[in-house]
């Protein structure tokens, strides 16, 4: 039996979740797991539903089917195909730890997705990308080419149908135009200190300052550089008696877990943005302990 996700965004009121259930019991489908959070303040509700067709309705069938429930409600509704594998491009500079751990674990099915290339503005990790049997795209950019450079990375994101861009310490800045087009479709990861240690070397900002926590966020990309939706985020304590390279280890190490739990928590549908914020709903099962996985 296929396993489909049924994702809804609307305004909260009275019936959502009996229409949507009955017409799914009504199509022949089993729930296995449901998430809803009417958030009060913006008044919109938010819900994420994985079943089993048990009569072995197709996609379309059952997106037809929710169309007269999803008018009535004026609901944002889509059903997803739980199998089929979200398209994925990675883009890397010269700091390799994340694009590193994501390649690991997309090897060993711990995080499902068709990567369908990696581009960088530098050769450093070419020979590790085609090693992997993926697409390797050097495209570098200077103050000179940078919209030249970027529509080449949106005739790639067009051409291979790419869903989601993933900035696994991509140190150049995007541009307003292509945060837009991409919105929700951008996850990045940086350290924690902002904005208290911005610029150069943050990790030995951090030690001269004896922080106590070491942290990463990851979030969705906007035109406000590293202050879009927030999707995940983790910490590790540091001592006094750890040096300037410890703090940077230990930050590379929760960089890379914070960024995979975030693509994890994209690609299974599970994200859903509010305004400048996000609600994250927990996995569901079967998909846990590959999430925890490292």
């Amino acid at each position: 039996m296929t396993q489909f996700i049924l994702t809804v965004t609307c305004k909260s009121t009275r019936g959502i979740v009996a229409a949507l259930s009955g017409y799914l019991a009504d199509a022949g489908c089993n729930i296995v797991d449901s998430s809803q959070f009417d958030d009060l303040d913006t008044g919109l509700f938010f819900m994420r539903v994985s079943f089993l067709s048990e009569e072995g309705l197709a996609l379309a069938e059952l997106a037809e089917g929710l169309k007269p429930i999803a008018a009535a409600f004026r609901m944002d509704a889509k059903v997803h195909d739980g199998a089929r594998r979200m398209k994925v491009m990675l883009m890397v500079s010269r700091f390799g730890h994340c694009l590193n751990d994501l390649l690991y674990r997309w090897k060993i099915g711990a995080l499902p997705i068709d990567i369908i290339g990696v581009v960088s503005n530098h050769f450093d990790y070419q020979k590790v990308v085609v090693n992997h049997d993926i697409p390797f795209h050097h495209i570098p950019v200077t103050k000179e080419n940078r919209p030249q450079a970027e529509a080449r990375i949106m005739d790639l994101v067009e051409g291979t149908g790419t869903e989601l861009i993933v900035l696994a310490r991509y140190m150049q800045i995007l541009s307003d135009r292509m945060c837009t087009e991409m919105s929700g479709k951008i996850i990045n990861i940086h350290h924690s200190f902002l904005p208290s240690f911005k610029g150069a070397n943050p990790y030995k900002q951090a030690y001269g300052r004896g922080v106590k926590l070491i942290g990463a966020t990851a979030h969705y990309v906007t035109a406000d550089l590293d202050e879009g939706p927030i999707i995940e985020q983790d910490t590790v304590r540091v001592t006094h008696a750890q040096s300037p390279e410890d703090y940077v280890s230990l930050g590379r190490d929760v960089e890379a877990q914070v960024l995979a739990r975030a693509i994890h928590a994209h690609i299974h549908r599970r994200t859903f943005i509010n305004g400048n914020r996000t609600i994250v709903f927990p996995p569901s099962p079967g998909s846990y302990a590959s999430e925890r996985m490292g």
